[in-house]
């Protein structure tokens, strides 16, 4: 794997951020007819003061949330903190800053947070299956060692080596210093969230997007599902965010949920919205 696509002198175009403009260019072409299907009252120049604000404060909301949990490597090194290349954005932190921007455009353009959420919701899950193949690039987002035939060895040059020990590969002492070994081959972790990314996207668009469910149905479908897939991939994820003895992960799809659980079952979003 290779984090690079191509160098031409002093340019340098990155599988990482090629795949986040692939992601914002397919999703916002998908929530502009969603937006429409949906009879919404925002413009196309809405939808991108939308897109121009949402993007930069999720990126900033997932980096700071991965820094927090990283500070002890972070702190020594704050220069690090920018270099979202390198990978080290988590989605959770994108996720939730993303919302609260989404919030704030719904209220003043007057029109509602749910059916709006509904429209994104499909687009935001096949950007972060999209997203994985900068991962898978990057060599970050990486499992635990496997004997599977499927588990994929990174080469030591991996660029998650910049902060962190590279997939695949492990720090052992010898002789009183710390030297690399190669280690076995790890679960592709980032192929089979972007397997299950794109298996959500799939029942969000062709199946749950037709049938005219409440508003909000989407959206709690999207955190439940994501929230449960994720849990699953997280153990055998190597690079997990941990709160204590609890995976980050399990902590906060816990959360999503019991909380989306509720609002479906106390809205009775799953009962059809009247129609005529």
């Amino acid at each position: 794997m290779h984090p690079i696509l191509v160098e031409i002198g002093p340019l340098t175009i990155r599988y990482y951020g090629l795949m986040y403009v692939i992601a914002i260019a397919i999703g916002f072409w998908l929530v502009v007819r969603e937006v429409r299907r949906k009879e919404l009252s925002l413009s196309t120049e809405n939808l991108l003061d939308l897109m121009l604000w949402t993007v930069p404060i999720a990126i900033v909301g997932a980096r700071l949330y991965y820094v927090a949990f990283h500070w002890d490597e972070f702190g020594a090194h704050p220069a690090d903190i920018v270099k979202i290349w390198e990978g080290g954005l988590a989605i959770h932190g994108g996720v939730l800053a993303g919302a609260a921007v989404v919030y704030f455009l719904a209220r003043a353009k007057r029109v509602s947070f749910w059916r709006l959420t509904d429209a994104l919701a499909p687009s935001l899950i096949l950007g972060q299956a999209i997203g994985r193949i900068g991962n898978l690039m990057n060599g970050d987002a990486h499992g635990v060692e496997t004997s599977l035939p499927w588990g994929i060895q990174f080469p030591q040059t991996d660029p998650s080596g910049t902060v962190r020990i590279p997939a695949g590969w492990k720090v052992v002492i010898q002789n009183g210093s710390e030297v690399w070994q190669k280690a076995g081959p790890t679960h592709p972790t980032m192929v089979y969230e972007m397997l299950l990314n794109l298996a959500i996207f799939a029942f969000l668009w062709w199946w749950v997007r037709k049938r005219d469910f409440k508003d909000g149905f989407s959206t709690a479908l999207y955190f439940i599902l994501y929230a449960i897939g994720r849990s699953i991939v997280s153990f055998v994820r190597a690079d997990s965010l941990w709160l204590g003895p609890i995976r980050a992960a399990h902590a906060i799809s816990i959360l999503f949920v019991v909380g989306f659980g509720l609002l479906v079952w106390r809205r009775r979003l799953y009962r059809r919205a009247p129609t005529g």
